[in-house]
């Protein structure tokens, strides 16, 4: 029987039109507004909240006495639905979401998702492909002559000549291929109030050039003059290879990504230019982090904390962060295959406890909530206000991890400002359990075993993620992960907390396949380590080159950037799938994949009924003659040479495997 939508009731209070940041003509009147001044489009469901960018940047916008709107997954068919608030006085701000829209949308093994987080009822197909380029083009027929400005995480990770693992090219910035007047990259707060300010006060789109976290194009004879760059200390641009340079040269391409990379601390980083044919783009240096003030600032803004009226159906994403609090935002642990350093920045920036326990209670006071906080942390649960010790130090360090390949000296690792709030917040009236399901970084956490012991005794809830990724040592180095020894001390340091505090609880391990520098051999071994020790890991992550990380460069030049040596990458999607199912050996719907996987291997000994053993034998039932022959040889001892190791394992080369399209 279909479900039937109710009328609001005749005697139900009036909906407050004001609540929300204006998504209709109806909704600008309640505010007595005419027109305004900023217009964001945005590839998310609205969802009011600092954990989605749009409505974060929509209300640091207003705070500072800007008209703004919003239009969220508008059709993109034609710019018809985006003309409902009229024309923008001062500029359009573009958005493809809180996710790159081609992540969104397809799998590793580039297969649509069956969902999308981000909109209501989970439902695909509300955004388009390459969503920045699709809403720009669309918000120039709109609004012709009316500024458009990039923002977000797509765009932040496109802006210089990238490679796109969906369509296993290297495509250009997309603030050229979009037609946009400028782009501004990482968070983004400092710099959209800049050009929106300067834009207020009449100054036109084509001179704002000097804001820092932006880039901006340039046409033909605008850039062929400026002088490139000879030392740190110049402050002079420094000149990455052309887009076709590294279209055409994979070595090139990781050159780039190298000084690239060296130019991300914004104490010393100089301004970077990148030639496209005839145009090219400039980019400023990154934006200064926040304050801690600023942060509190920013969290103080009235959120509604939850979606847009206009949704019937619920939005998983929201659901899944509904009841957390941000504590700080950036990582300086500078994983290879994770794109939070290029786009939050390496300096951690936190909030005061203060701030933080002001959003617990303003938690507290909303309707369906029962005392029960789902996360206190950020993209790391445990770097909360953790700095250099010294800012002429970290103003002027290259450095681009702070914990690999060992944890810096002069590093703050002091947990005691977290162990503080962690009590502060646990302590607050109408609090019955606060979670830390944000990712724990081990190597920090096992030089305090306070924190360890607090984490396991009231902010566990029987299991806990953690991510030690791989186990061998040459993977881990191209990750710039930890060591596992130091996963296995921080795992006998809680398991020992939790006996402690009389409770049984368990690590969740996370690891990832396919990743550049693993071959099929090191994932047995992964595997025969995760049998030696019981884990039965359910987060396996099968590897995605993210647009811009250092793992992606990996992966399409088979360069490591920074050693400039060869490094292996499983490019072809049938191995990245059996590295895949080498970590799920305990499940029996993998089981023909992770014999395959060990017989391409030469790891054949570990299929059987042993105790040693992964996988237990064929059964037969409808397996070729050929396939099972290859078995019993492999049981008899005979290695199979049906299958040849792929070159790049055995010549220790990057393999020529040729690309196919994937996530």
């Amino acid at each position: 029987m279909p479900l039937v939508q109710l009328r609001r009731s005749a005697g139900a209070a009036p909906r407050d039109l004001t609540a929300f940041l204006p998504t209709t003509r109806e909704e600008m009147r309640a505010r007595g507004w005419d027109a305004l001044d900023i217009l964001i489009v945005n590839g998310d469901a609205y969802v009011d909240h600092p954990a989605f960018g749009a409505a974060i940047i929509g209300r640091f916008l207003e705070g500072r006495g800007f008209r703004v709107g919003i239009i969220s997954q508008p059709r993109y068919q034609d710019p018809s639905d985006l003309l409902r608030m009229g024309a923008p006085r001062l500029m359009v701000g573009v958005t493809a979401g809180n996710l790159d829209s081609m992540l969104n949308k397809l799998t590793a093994q580039k297969k649509v998702r069956s969902e999308d987080q981000y909109s209501p009822g989970g439902q695909v197909g509300l955004r388009p492909n390459r969503a920045s380029i699709v809403y720009a083009n669309l918000c120039r027929q709109a609004f012709p002559g009316v500024p458009i400005v990039l923002g977000g995480i797509e765009a932040s990770l496109r802006r210089i000549a990238h490679y796109d693992y969906w369509s296993d090219q290297v495509r250009r910035s997309v603030l050229l291929d979009a037609k946009a007047d400028l782009l501004i990259y990482g968070m983004g707060e400092k710099a959209v109030w800049e050009v929106a300010d300067r834009l207020r006060r009449g100054e036109p789109i084509r001179s704002i050039r000097d804001v820092r976290g932006t880039a901006i194009p340039l046409r033909k004879g605008e850039w062929e003059h400026i002088e490139g760059s000879r030392y740190v200390q110049d402050g002079r641009t420094v000149i990455l290879p052309s887009h076709e340079e590294v279209a055409a040269d994979r070595g090139a391409f990781a050159e780039m990504s190298r000084a690239f990379q060296f130019e991300t601390n914004p104490g010393n980083a100089r301004p970077l230019l990148q030639a496209h044919g005839a145009e090219a783009v400039y980019f400023n240096p990154p934006a200064f982090p926040l304050a801690t003030e600023q942060m509190d600032a920013l969290y103080d803004l009235p959120f509604t904390r939850v979606p847009h009226w206009s949704y019937e159906a619920p939005i998983p994403a929201y659901e899944t962060v509904k009841h957390s609090v941000v504590t700080m935002r950036g990582c300086f642990g500078g994983c290879t295959f994770c794109s939070i350093t290029e786009h939050e920045g390496r300096v951690i920036q936190s909030r005061s406890a203060e701030s933080v326990l002001r959003e617990v209670r303003a938690l507290r006071r909303m309707d369906g909530f029962r005392g029960v906080l789902s996360d206190l942390g950020g993209p790391t649960a445990n770097m909360y206000q953790m700095r250099c010790k010294d800012d002429a130090i970290e103003r002027a360090c290259r450095r681009l991890s702070c914990v690999h390949p060992e944890v810096c000296e002069n590093l703050n690792t002091d947990h005691g400002p977290l162990l503080r709030l962690m009590k502060a917040v646990r302590e607050e009236q109408g609090i019955k359990k606060v979670f830390i399901a944000s990712g724990v970084r081990y190597d920090l956490a096992e030089r305090s075993p306070e924190f360890i012991e607090e984490l396991a005794a009231h902010h566990t809830g029987g299991q806990l993620s953690v991510a030690p990724e791989h186990s061998k040592k040459d993977v881990l180095d191209k990750m710039k992960k930890p060591g596992i020894e130091s996963y296995e001390r921080f795992a006998e340091q809680f398991r020992c907390a939790s006996e402690e505090a009389g409770k049984n609880q368990f690590l969740v391990p996370y690891f990832i396949s396919g990743h550049p520098g693993s071959t099929l051999r090191d994932m047995v071994d992964l595997a025969v380590y995760l049998k030696k020790h019981g884990m039965r890991p359910r987060q396996v992550q099968d590897f995605i080159p993210t647009p811009m990380s250092m793992a992606a460069c990996m992966y399409h030049t088979g360069i490591d950037p920074l050693t400039r040596e060869p490094v292996y990458t499983a490019k072809d999607l049938r191995e990245k799938k059996l590295q895949k199912a080498l970590l799920l050996y305990w499940d029996p719907a993998h089981h023909d994949e992770a014999r395959e996987a060990l017989i391409k291997a030469g790891r054949g000994d570990l299929i059987g009924t042993k105790p040693h053993c992964l996988v237990p034998p064929a059964s037969g039932k409808g397996a070729p003659p050929r396939y099972l022959a290859k078995v019993r040889g492999e049981r008899r001892g005979k290695p199979s040479n049906a299958t040849p190791t792929p070159r790049g394992e055995r010549r220790g080369k990057p393999s020529d495997a040729t690309h196919r399209r994937s996530r």
